[in-house]
């Protein structure tokens, strides 16, 4: 499945077919009414290739890998709004580059009731279309297979779930049925207390979204004898508003002229602990009698038994004493500080997309049940804001966050914008400009900032969009 680049996507009838066949377990129909055998032999695991957008189609590395050379977009293939893109490979933590990205204009056609579903494709009139553009990132582990896969259908997902709800997201109060029908004459007052409005409707789309594409994801993966995961970030716009939805630990932020919204928040085993702790409150057999659910400011050790020591539980913000007993000597539900927390000793994330077939190493307890790929969604209205022409949106992997914080981003972005205004291709060089940064230089064989800092060694990817840039119709 190819990226559309900034041509509008529409649903092929390949892969309606190939989503039904997912979902089915089996053969599926093919539009017209044929039927499909299912495959003889499994799919071919999922091709690995670079953003199609990038110069030269997504080919390989510009230059020795040693070099982790910066690509970015060129002006021979402008992305939607003039939106700037740029990466750079991690520093040989892995074969390839883990993390993916997505830029494409989306057309959402509002479903009339009684048509099947398989004609909807062939009926199309540009007067029944939402025209939305659509950003994102994904950041693999274990395997680029999870983000590649993502990157392919996550657009297509969110289209899909979007066009369900089309006509409720054209009202202001959305119907209590689709149809319009009232069944109780109380039914708009029911919506009005649920302050139920049209965004509302858009972010559940996203959310069902995220929701079918980790399961489209499992589904490839287990037939394909693929692993892995990724977390992933969206950004839609959509009629004056744009929509960040965010499963992981990459980030989005607005920079204006004189304030940064955050529009994202990081998901670790640290922030989620909470959610993690009470999870295994609820089901203690996925811990397998292996790990606690108690957090402590360390590891106990046998000394400590018998002894009370710090604690934090589920229901717990602030700390307490526990009597240690032996159970408690177990390797904790989460541990670690920083970028070195981990979800059972695994994963340094708590939500994002697949890894149904990881299990914690030498054991047979799984860390999907504890993994959500339930995004978190912030809204940004441009109503509420006069939008400058140095206003942007920056979106990036963790390679760039982990290093540079959001004051840092949004003075270089505001810095350079205003000394290259008249640039044309300025929101991609400041893409690349932030790669760098972060990236910073071969000196022997570490990678240093110029303040002598150690620099990133990750992937890192990153989107500048311009707001001044908006089509205003969507």
């Amino acid at each position: 499945m190819q990226n559309k680049g900034q041509r509008g996507t529409t649903t092929s009838p390949a892969f309606i077919w190939w989503l039904r066949w997912v979902r089915r377990g089996g053969p599926g129909e093919r539009p017209g009414g044929s039927q499909e055998p299912g495959p003889r032999s499994p799919p071919p695991a999922p091709c690995y290739r670079r953003p199609k957008f990038l110069r030269g189609g997504g080919g390989g590395e510009e230059s020795p890998r040693g070099r982790r050379a910066v690509r970015g977009t060129g002006p021979e293939r402008p992305l939607p709004w003039d939106s700037g893109y740029a990466e750079v490979i991690n520093a040989e933590k892995s074969e390839f580059n883990e993390d993916q990205a997505t830029c494409c204009q989306i057309s959402i056609r509002r479903r009339e009731l009684g048509l099947e579903e398989d004609k909807e494709w062939l009926i199309l009139c540009s007067t029944q279309f939402l025209t939305g553009y659509y950003w994102a990132l994904f950041d693999g582990h274990g395997g680029p297979s999870a983000a590649v896969i993502a990157s392919n259908y996550l657009h297509y997902c969110i289209k899909q779930k979007l066009e369900e709800v089309a006509g409720a997201i054209t009202e202001a109060r959305p119907p209590m049925h689709m149809s319009g029908r009232c069944v109780c004459d109380s039914d708009p007052q029911f919506v009005e207390e649920k302050h139920i409005r049209m965004e509302d409707m858009v972010v559940g789309a996203l959310e069902n979204a995220f929701q079918e594409c980790d399961e489209v994801i499992g589904q490839e993966m287990e037939a394909t004898g693929q692993t892995g995961g990724c977390t992933a970030l969206a950004a839609l716009y959509l009629q004056g508003k744009l929509y960040v939805a965010n499963a992981g630990d990459s980030r989005a932020i607005v920079v204006l002229k004189d304030t940064i919204v955050p529009m994202s928040c990081e998901f670790t085993p640290e922030t989620e602990r909470q959610r993690l702790q009470h999870l295994a409150f609820l089901f203690p057999k996925l811990l397998d009698r292996e790990f606690t659910r108690f957090e402590f400011p360390r590891r106990l050790k046998g000394d400590d038994v018998g002894q009370k020591v710090l604690y934090r539980d589920y229901f717990m913000e602030g700390w307490g004493y526990k009597l240690v007993e032996k159970a408690d000597l177990k390797y904790p539900l989460v541990h670690g500080h920083g970028k070195q927390a981990r979800l059972l000793g695994t994963l340094a994330v708590s939500r994002g997309l697949g890894d149904h077939q990881l299990k914690v190493i030498d054991t047979n307890i799984e860390v999907k049940p504890f993994l959500s790929c339930i995004p978190k969604v912030n809204i940004f209205d441009f109503a509420l804001h006069d939008i400058k022409e140095n206003d942007v949106l920056i979106m990036a992997t963790d390679g760039l966050w982990d290093i540079l914080c959001n004051k840092e981003v949004a003075h270089m972005a505001r810095s350079f914008l205003a000394e290259n205004r008249t640039d044309p291709h300025r929101f991609s060089e400041l893409a690349k400009c932030l790669v760098r940064r972060a990236r910073g230089k071969k000196m022997g064989h570490q990678w240093m900032l110029d303040d002598g800092r150690e620099a990133s060694y990750d992937d890192i990817s990153v989107f500048v969009v311009p707001l001044h840039n908006r089509d205003e119709d969507c």
